[in-house]
């Protein structure tokens, strides 16, 4: 999150008092916090919670909502974070509970939303030559059906690895044979002595397959995969080291 910012508006662009812009950027540089980086809906749960702090020394005004990837206003969600809109002043906390509606999400798998929380500061209306920022937190928002009894760390030891080769140049392959998200804070392949860590750790869905670009290097059959994940706590995962499939 990031702390709302006044700056000056030259006055020959005629703005009105104050123009409230939407900024998205990552969470942890704003003037409110979250209790987490993430949310674990349990499906056999009817409700989760997570607190929205205000350490600073301002009062802000918070809308909460859930959406989808697309982060648009008009795909339908099963779920509803109350209150939906709060005032929230300087040292205080608001516990924000986000419940589930009727829905048919898949039971099989984690399906994947995002909860938002905007904040928007208080408006001086005596300088008509201010443009006030409304900033947002946007974080991960897993629905777990209550069939899925493995635990997603155990998880981990299914995911398998491979090098393919591609006309865009060699790509180092997760396979994802289980039902959970795994997000990676650290990827890297190691060969002979040589290590290759790779920044871009996009998520694998469950069922699925994601790849990363090597750029120029070559691994050999016997080079080793070592990830950490994300856990449902914010955590890291012990760092697992796996080896390569045979090259595809």
């Amino acid at each position: 999150m990031f702390q709302g910012l006044c700056l000056p508006v030259p006055p020959w662009r005629n703005l009105c008092a104050a123009l409230c812009l939407l900024a998205y950027l990552p969470a942890g540089h704003g003037a409110l916090t979250l209790s987490g980086t993430r949310v674990i809906f349990q499906g056999d749960k009817r409700s989760v919670s997570l607190t929205v702090a205000n350490p600073s020394k301002a009062t802000y005004a918070v809308q909460t909502w859930i959406n989808t990837a697309a982060d648009d206003h008009h795909t339908p969600v099963p779920f509803i974070a109350s209150p939906p809109l709060f005032r929230l002043g300087p040292g205080k906390e608001q516990h924000v509970q986000i419940s589930a509606l009727p829905h048919q999400l898949p039971k099989d798998r984690e399906s994947l939303f995002f909860f938002n929380a905007q904040e928007i500061p208080q408006t001086d209306t005596s300088d008509g030559n201010k443009l006030t920022i409304a900033l947002r937190s946007r974080i991960k928002f897993f629905y777990r059906p209550a069939e899925l009894s493995e635990n997603p760390l155990d998880a981990l030891q299914r995911l398998t690895w491979s090098v393919v080769a591609t006309d865009n140049g060699p790509h180092l392959v997760v396979d994802n044979p289980t039902p959970f998200h795994m997000s990676f804070i650290t990827l890297q392949l190691q060969d002979k002595g040589r290590t290759h860590k790779i920044d871009d750790t996009t998520m694998a869905a469950p069922f699925s397959r994601q790849s990363y670009p090597l750029d120029s290097f070559v691994a050999a059959p016997d080079a080793s995969v070592t990830f950490s994940v994300i856990t449902d706590y914010g955590g890291f995962s012990k760092p697992l080291t796996q080896s390569l499939n045979a090259n595809r």
